[in-house]
């Protein structure tokens, strides 16, 4: 099971969650969000991990040219797209992938997922207060039965408690944890680091 941490703003931290087995690491460049990093600091912390982890820059409502800048600048292959995006933006980042988030309650349309031409689907919890990072599920019963032509990345509010559960009753392509991890917010905890890496590899046995 694919494991990407989000939210990281220090290198510390982004070593950590490398060593423990992460296959990407989210930055977010949404400067409303608590967990807000620059692009030069992202730079240098992508220098730091090496090759073999996946940088994913986390973006919402940005515009196309603001996010191909940042992506040239930091060298960020991997865009994902946590607004109120068009199925139009997902297709103008030729050579990089694009995950596109979708946050979701009782009145989510799964139909409009399918719109969206992305490299693979990304469901959070739904928060009139933030984009993300709420530290909240969602009723994975309203995602269950549908069918996507794309990878099924799970987050909203995941942590060693509930992790295996959700992996059993999705079987997602990876988990995506931020909040979960942390002792405040952009700061991770390594005792929640461990063991929810502990909790995904245990079902993977």
């Amino acid at each position: 099971m694919k494991i990407k941490v989000c939210g990281i703003t220090n290198i510390e931290d982004a070593q950590k969650v490398v060593y423990y087995g992460a296959y990407a690491i989210g930055f977010i460049f949404y400067k409303k969000s608590p967990r807000y990093v620059s692009p030069s600091k992202v730079r240098k912390i992508i220098e730091a991990i090496g090759p073999f982890v996946t940088p994913v820059g986390v973006f919402v409502d940005a515009k196309e040219n603001a996010i191909k800048d940042i992506c040239r600048f930091t060298h960020i292959r991997t865009i994902q797209l946590h607004g109120d995006e068009t199925p139009t933006l997902c297709t103008r980042f030729p050579g990089c992938k694009v995950i596109k988030a979708f946050r979701v309650n009782e009145e989510f349309d799964l139909k409009a997922v399918k719109k969206y031409k992305a490299d693979a689907y990304l469901f959070d919890s739904y928060s009139e207060e933030a984009k993300g990072g709420t530290g909240r599920s969602f009723s994975w019963e309203i995602i269950k039965t549908a069918k996507f032509d794309r990878p099924v990345i799970l987050s909203g509010g995941l942590n060693a408690d509930n992790v295996e559960e959700g992996i059993k009753y999705l079987n997602p392509y990876a988990v995506d944890v931020s909040s979960g991890l942390e002792k405040s917010p952009g700061i991770k905890e390594p005792k929640k680091i461990r063991a929810f890496f502990g909790a995904v590899n245990a079902i993977d046995k």
